[in-house]
């Protein structure tokens, strides 16, 4: 048994380098079962979906095999290939990467931040509220794991003001050792330094000693249950805001620009989504669902308690409210007063959010109107504000400069500088995007797509809104273990096929499909922001899926609701429209093709 264990643990040790070789054998019969041009696609599309998953090769790494596969293969040559990696969607999403990158620059997302919560109040339930509406917001411009790993030290820093060190307690004894093996097994490692910003807030404060009497005995022990409870949802709000709140615009999420980019794709007549279009959809969704959220998780983990609410606060809270108060007070003065550099990032960041949603916002003419149509994109918008970030000065401009000849002759330092954004920016974002692209593009153009449609003949009975919630349900729960953009880039050609066979407007399915894999809360290997927030050791796995159980059925149900309600005005969900027959058409041409090519070969054999 001892050596068939140690082979075990040699094995599992290189399960990548394993799965790396054994994967491509492993799907040999998927080139022989298939029509030759349609098996081949599939074959590198599960081959992808198997690295994806397993993570054998690096994400982006992988997202670079169609550039390899698909031309060795004869499914398209690399000029069709390499162009998919740089579309326009592509460069949305980057001047979206460089804004956040200014606003992380000039600590104006902590400025925020912190400001918010100042507003909201120190009472645990309005602070999680204020953390969650900060991190959402936060997230619908930065990425979701920026977001979230900026927000976990403000909050550790005030929950150590409320509690003291948690770490002396005996259910966070208990919380860590049951944490170690996880964090082991699944190499969530701990937050980066910047999760110890705040750390350092003063230790007199921590240290004070309480004079407490005899009569408080018996509250102390509610405190320490308290105490641990309001820790952990104030840590696990977080991430779960940072995932929602992602959704709400077109650069929120890589999931989101993946759909348009293949909606580009597979419908070049579709010109409904777009970034204004999509934010009056998502933002009044995010809106509901977070304040549900924020119910949920106060509820369970005792920020709001429904049976004792007209109770009157003890002492200690009082006291711990009071400090919390304060280290918000003190961490926003040590930011100084707003600076000249703030206040221009704010600016551009202000009329890059106006201008992406009044470009062509649909319910009215768009200042896109005063140009040729189809000349200007939402990419367009976007990189013509991040360029001037790097031009535009960071200190006020003085005339008085140009007279005095004892100035120092210093050049002037732009608001981003090249190598910042070199630093800061997940390039490797980019080449996922773009390997998504290409595996629709392969798609298309090689009928993969078209056969998979002619496959689903006994969905086609399924009312639309039953399938909405299934794909979502389905979806939601894939994303739960693999990566949301891998899952969104293998579901969407399917969801776009099963639309043509339904006869409903392809949008019905896909908006869903894409929103529903932002939707993963049940387990740390969900998202990377669950994982930071799991590694800080508070967390235990079952919180999470007691927790993302009842957040997943309501994202579910909340995102059927839009679709039925407020989506059909805005996407004209209600008739299969003219852009998708013409597919359908095409498809149904292409599909008895075919046919006809593999009833010959089998006539052959």
């Amino acid at each position: 048994m001892a050596a068939l264990g140690a082979l075990v643990k040699k094995v599992w040790s290189v399960r990548r380098f394993v799965v790396l070789l054994c994967a491509p054998l492993a799907l040999v019969p998927v080139l022989l079962s298939l029509p030759p041009k349609e098996g081949r696609c599939l074959y590198v599309i599960l081959l992808m979906a198997l690295y994806w998953c397993t993570e054998a090769l690096p994400l982006a790494v992988t997202a670079l095999l169609p550039i390899v596969l698909f031309p060795f293969l004869g499914i398209l040559p690399s000029n069709k290939v390499c162009p998919q990696y740089f579309l326009d969607t592509n460069f949305l999403f980057l001047s979206g990467l460089i804004m956040a990158s200014a606003i992380e620059e000039w600590n104006l997302h902590r400025r925020i931040a912190l400001r918010v919560l100042m507003l909201v109040g120190v009472q645990p339930a309005r602070l999680i509220l204020g953390m969650m509406l900060t991190t959402s917001f936060l997230s619908m411009w930065l990425s979701n794991t920026a977001s979230t790993a900026m927000m976990l030290p403000i909050a550790n820093a005030i929950l150590k003001s409320l509690f003291g060190e948690k770490d002396t307690s005996k259910d966070m004894n208990r919380d860590n050792e049951e944490n170690q093996a996880s964090l082991q097994q699944n190499k969530l490692y701990t937050v980066p330094t910047e999760m110890q910003f705040l750390a350092s807030t003063e230790d007199k404060d921590l240290t004070e000693e309480k004079e407490v009497t005899t009569d408080t005995v018996s509250d102390l022990k509610k405190e320490e249950e308290y105490k641990t409870n309001i820790w952990k949802g104030f840590l696990i709000s977080i991430p779960y805001a940072a995932s929602i709140g992602g959704t709400a615009t077109l650069t929120g999420t890589a999931p989101n620009l993946i759909l348009l980019g293949q909606l580009k794709s597979y419908f070049p007549e579709c010109d409904v989504v777009n970034f204004g279009s999509w934010f009056m959809f998502a933002f009044p969704l995010m809106l509901i669902f977070l304040l549900l959220g924020w119910l949920w998780i106060s509820i369970l983990y005792g920020g709001i308690n429904l049976r004792g609410w007209r109770n009157k606060k003890s002492n200690i809270r009082v006291d711990a409210e009071a400090r919390a108060r304060e280290v918000i007070k003190e961490d926003y003065q040590k930011l100084g007063p707003t600076k000249f550099a703030e206040q221009a990032i704010f600016f551009f960041f202000c009329m890059f959010a106006i201008m992406l949603f009044s470009r062509d916002p649909k319910f009215i003419p768009g200042w896109a109107s005063l140009f040729a149509p189809g000349f200007i994109s939402d990419a367009v918008t976007g990189i013509t504000i991040v360029i001037i970030l790097f031009f535009f000065p960071s200190q006020k401009p003085s005339f008085r400069w140009w007279f005095d000849m004892k100035a120092p002759n210093t050049e002037t330092q732009p608001l981003l500088t090249w190598r910042k954004a070199q630093e800061t920016v997940p390039w490797n974002i980019i080449l996922l995007l773009g390997g998504g692209f290409a595996m629709a593009k392969g798609c298309e153009e090689s009928g993969l797509s078209v056969w998979i449609g002619g496959r689903l003949h006994p969905l086609e009975g399924v009312p639309p809104p039953v399938a909405v919630i299934l794909i979502t349900i389905v979806i939601a729960l894939f994303t739960e273990f693999a990566s949301n953009t891998a899952t969104i880039i293998i579901f969407l050609p399917v969801l776009a096929e099963l639309a043509i066979r339904l006869k409903v407007n392809p949008l019905y399915l896909m908006i869903p499909g894409t929103i529903g894999c932002s939707y993963a809360f049940m387990l740390p290997v969900s998202t990377p922001p669950n994982s930071i927030a799991f590694s800080s050791g508070h967390l235990m796995v079952k919180d999470m899926a007691r927790t993302g159980l009842l957040m997943n059925l309501m994202g579910v149900l909340l995102l059927s609701l839009a679709m039925n309600t407020w989506a059909k005005s805005i996407f004209q969900l209600g008739t299969f429209p003219a852009w998708a027959n013409i597919h359908a058409e095409n498809a149904t041409s292409l599909l008895t093709a075919v046919e006809n090519v593999t009833l010959s070969a089998l006539n052959k054999i």
